[in-house]
């Protein structure tokens, strides 16, 4: 017999076979009894499957209408400045011309409403450098304008598009020299998209008040948190005094 010849055993020789210890490793007989079907319907199984099994076709979904992203309000509001307020004087003293009008990044709480100029470690360190310049005693004039970005209220005493408001409000105040802290006055100041660190360092005519000098410098909360650049912002501010003028 072929070695590949596969042995045709019946159920009763293969439980003999098995009787006897022997172990029958060829395939198993196709079951015969199992009715065959019939070719043409089992083409016409694969042709026609069942409705389940067919694939639906999906409708696109609508497309929804872009939404623009919201500005971020540091990029979209206005530079706002509030009215200038006179330091180291007596409450309710009259504004007076000359001196130092410095104009300060200082956004507002949150509720909407400012500090004292001087509150905090930032608002100290301001007091500090304006006193190293002993404009501390009075006889000098400082006036200060807190600078930021927002919506203008409208409100009487409410903040003001720095466009519009800051040449009207200095020209009336008449500084010697004007001192800016912080890269939003700085920037606002000079017409510059320059970074901070290249718009100090020198003093630039401001022709919205009559050619007076404007001098930048670092904002003292950015002082507290790099104090490797107070030497530079100490030299800015001897090169403001500088420009200062005998007050009117």
């Amino acid at each position: 017999m072929s070695a590949v010849q596969t042995l045709k055993l019946d159920a009763r020789q293969r439980a003999m076979l098995d009787e006897m210890g022997v172990k029958v490793w060829w395939p198993m007989p196709e079951v015969v009894e199992a009715a065959a079907v019939p070719a043409v319907e089992a083409k016409a199984v694969v042709a026609e499957p069942l409705a389940a099994e067919r694939p639906t076709a999906v409708a696109p979904a609508p497309a929804l209408a872009a939404r623009p992203a919201p500005a971020p309000l540091s990029h979209g509001a206005a530079v706002l400045v509030d009215a200038p307020r006179r330091l180291y004087a007596e409450a309710g003293a009259a504004p007076v011309q000359g001196g130092w009008l410095v104009v300060a990044d200082m956004p507002p709480e949150a509720d909407g409403r400012h500090g004292e100029p001087f509150a905090g470690d930032a608002g100290k360190l301001l007091d500090n450098m304006l006193r190293a310049l002993k404009l501390h005693d009075g006889s000098t004039p400082v006036h200060l304008m807190r600078t930021h970005r927002g919506v203008a209220a409208g409100q009487p005493g409410s903040p003001r598009p720095m466009a519009e408001a800051f040449q009207a409000q200095a020209a009336a105040l008449a500084p010697a020299l004007v001192l800016a802290m912080g890269p939003l006055a700085a920037q606002s100041l000079m017409q510059s998209v320059d970074p901070l660190g290249r718009l100090r360092g020198r003093a630039v005519p401001l022709a919205s008040i009559e050619g007076v000098a404007v001098v930048a410098t670092y904002h003292p909360a950015y002082l507290l948190r790099n104090p490797a650049d107070k030497a530079r912002a100490w030299a800015d501010l001897c090169l403001a005094a500088e420009q200062q003028t005998t007050p009117n």
